[in-house]
Order: C-alpha cells, then sequence, then structure tokens
C-alpha cells in the first residue's frame, strides 16, 4: 500500500497521471518536454543577443573599444588585444551562471 501512495504522489508531482490515463507513453513525453524548455530556453537568449547586437552601437560603452583595450598599429599590421572586454564579459558571464544556478536550486 504504501508503494502505491508513493508512485502515485510521484505520478502526480510530475504531471504523469494525466498523462497515463489518457493513454499517452508518458516515457517518451518527458525528454520531448525537456528538449521543447531548451529549444525556448535557446530562442529566448538568440533574441536577447539579437536585441544586444540591434543597439549596442548607442550604448555608451562599446564592447571592443573599453578603455584599457590595447591596439597597436604597425605599417601593414593592426593587433588587438582586448584585455578590458575579455574581463567585462567574463564577470557578466560569471554573474548570470551563477544567478542561473541559484534560480535552478
Amino acid at each position: 500500500m504504501d508503494d502505491f501512495l508513493y508512485r502515485v504522489g510521484e505520478w502526480l508531482r510530475y504531471g504523469r497521471l494525466a498523462a497515463g490515463l489518457a493513454g499517452y507513453n508518458v516515457a517518451a513525453m518527458v525528454p520531448i518536454r525537456e528538449l521543447g524548455r531548451w529549444l525556448v530556453i535557446l530562442g529566448i537568449s538568440l533574441a536577447g543577443v539579437g536585441g544586444l547586437l540591434m543597439v549596442g552601437g548607442r550604448l555608451p560603452l562599446r564592447l571592443g573599444r573599453l578603455p584599457g583595450d590595447i591596439v597597436y598599429h604597425g605599417r601593414n599590421t593592426t593587433i588587438y588585444f582586448p584585455i578590458v572586454t575579455s574581463i567585462v564579459l567574463s564577470v557578466g558571464l560569471t554573474l548570470i551562471l551563477w544567478l542561473v544556478s541559484v534560480l535552478r536550486r
């Protein structure tokens, strides 16, 4: 009896009871649901990056042209070392990924 109640609790927790009663293959639904979730996250991320690229020229601090980035102009070459831009992007991505990991808990 306890095993049955445990299984019903698990089915209710994951919404599988309704799917199981409707005759759907519950085991096949879970990976598709995860794929759908990741596709939505990917789409929102791409839209966000596209929006940043559209307004990036109007921002006061342009990535790639920050103070502290080193540019060497030779006679026939130009060498560019985006040190500060790399640091800013690293800190920004670290904070975003930390926030995502905190929210997933």
